[in-house]
């Protein structure tokens, strides 16, 4: 009997906690959310603003981590940010308003080329976490980037401009209510990057609250990893 998607729903997938250890001495937690059968594609995400709340286990990731292996076949990898805190654990080192974490996130990187040996790997950032991709996430080997509610809060014009040198998607779902950039306004701030591609979704608030925002998310991304043009189902 097929299983309604609701908030809680959490489907099969092997679950692996981890620590990675950064070039500068701290201590990484993470989990691994992988399927049970062969892996498609893997997203890295990149949390929210700590000092506001954001860690790995952020709504929208934690249903990334519940859902996308068993649904559509894509590996999960979530961490905390140096001195972030959630029920995995607590990453040690302090938050530096997304300068130092740049290290975060090359380790992060490397962990998932160098020991996990993934493959098809999307950078996916949300909120503060669009900051660190946007201006840390310029490793060669993975895909590109999907931006969930970039506020452009760090990001300088001068790191915008890098990204026409390369030549990666970055996808962006910018919500219609928006607390920081909405659409049209982010259309504005992202010219400087004319390949980037804004996708404006209707109803949808900065923290991507309620199933009907989640769901979309999701979908979008894992359309982006798997070419997979369609919804994901709404059961399982």
């Amino acid at each position: 009997m097929a299983e309604i998607i609701r908030p809680s729903t959490v489907l099969p997938a092997l679950r692996t906690p981890f620590h990675v250890i950064t070039s500068d001495g701290v201590d990484l937690v993470g989990e691994v959310s992988a399927p049970l059968g062969k892996t498609v594609g893997t997203i890295l995400t990149l949390h929210p603003l700590p000092i506001a709340g954001g860690m790995m286990d952020s709504h929208v990731y934690k249903k990334a981590a519940n859902r996308l292996p068993a649904m559509a076949g894509i590996t999960v990898v979530r961490f905390n940010t140096r001195g972030t805190a959630s029920e995995a654990g607590t990453s040690t080192g302090s938050f530096d308003n997304g300068v130092a974490e740049g290290l975060d996130v090359q380790a992060m990187i490397d962990y998932c080329f160098d020991i996990l040996h993934l493959e098809n790997l999307w950078v996916v950032g949300w909120s503060f976490g669009t900051d660190l991709a946007l201006r840390h996430a310029k490793d060669p080997r993975h895909k590109g980037l999907i931006l969930l509610s970039p506020p452009l809060r760090t990001t300088t014009d001068e790191e915008l401009a890098y990204w026409n040198s390369d030549p990666r998607p970055i996808t962006a779902l910018v919500p219609e209510h928006d607390d920081y950039l909405k659409p049209d306004e982010a259309k504005a701030r992202f010219s400087i990057v004319p390949k980037l591609r804004i996708i404006p979704v209707e109803d949808a608030k900065h923290l991507w609250v309620g199933e009907p925002a989640v769901h979309r998310v999701l979908s979008e991304i894992n359309t982006i990893v798997t070419g997979t043009i369609q919804s994901l189902p709404l059961e399982f």
